[in-house]
């Protein structure tokens, strides 16, 4: 991880400031989940405190779970995040068509407020972050690499809720997009997949991003509302296509003549 995050402590140089600075980075969203701070010589130079004065902050932010030290490989921020439902819960969600229709209901009107937020609040360097993604968005978009579009996809909605700055606003969302992520709700790639989707969700991100470059905190809003519900909309006709498919495949395997059909399936119909 790149230096120049952490300041000189100018008062008393004590191990609680140096605590203080690395959890005002870490709720801010500066340091992320897994991000890797410097090694303990560097990190001591950047705070201008001495090692042992480190070592005891380290020790203490350790025992608080804020970081992790993985022995011979550095020191990590640790999942601070956390899994917002339980594995239990997660099951049940992922079972039920519902939990999808309300998270993203949920996503619509919180994407909204944090696309209004960003656009009244984003600074310079919060503009060029999003210009930087919004550019190697639509450079992945003409190359037809979808795996690199919908990884940028996450990564501007990000960006836009850091842009908000609302501490709780982002780790709520942050906790959203994790279970994105993790597929909990529906598959990006099922959205990606259907015919117009990709251009269209574009020309979405790039909506938000044009109200939030403009400042006009209810085009944001619009725009990143109608988003969510274009993602709504899709989700559930990706995943009637994927039904479409699944029976598709099921009827033509079971028309197939016996000698086209797999050598396990014949054998299951002989000793039937």
């Amino acid at each position: 991880m790149a230096g120049g995050f952490f300041t000189r402590i100018d008062h008393a140089r004590t191990a609680d400031e140096v605590c203080a600075q690395i959890e005002t980075l870490v709720l801010e969203g500066v340091l992320r989940v897994g991000d890797k701070l410097p090694g303990e010589r560097e990190l001591a130079r950047q705070f201008d405190v001495s090692r042992p004065v480190l070592r005891e902050a380290i020790k203490d932010l350790e025992g608080r779970g804020l970081i992790v030290t993985r022995h011979g490989g550095g020191t990590f921020i640790a999942d601070v995040i956390g899994d917002v439902f339980s594995p239990i819960m997660l099951e049940l969600i992922a079972k039920h068509p519902k939990a999808t229709r309300d998270y993203l209901e949920y996503r619509r009107d919180i994407e909204g407020i944090a696309a209004a937020y960003a656009a009244e609040r984003a600074t310079k360097h919060d503009k060029a972050l999003l210009t930087d993604i919004m550019t190697r968005m639509e450079a992945a978009h003409g190359d037809e690499s979808y795996q690199q579009e919908a990884e940028l996809d996450i990564e501007f909605h990000n960006a836009v809720c850091e842009s908000a700055h609302n501490i709780l606003l982002m780790h709520a969302l942050r906790s959203c997009y994790r279970l994105l992520q993790n597929g909990v709700f529906f598959s990006r790639a099922l959205v990606y997949g259907l015919p117009g989707a990709r251009d269209a969700l574009l020309s979405q991100h790039r909506a938000v991003y044009d109200a939030i470059m403009a400042g006009d905190a209810a085009a944001a809003r619009r725009a990143a509302e109608a988003h969510m519900e274009f993602v709504e909309t899709y989700s559930r006709e990706a995943e009637r296509v994927k039904s479409w498919e699944t029976m598709a495949r099921l009827r033509h395997a079971q028309r197939l003549e016996p000698a086209e059909r797999p050598a396990g399936q014949k054998a299951q119909k002989k000793a039937s």
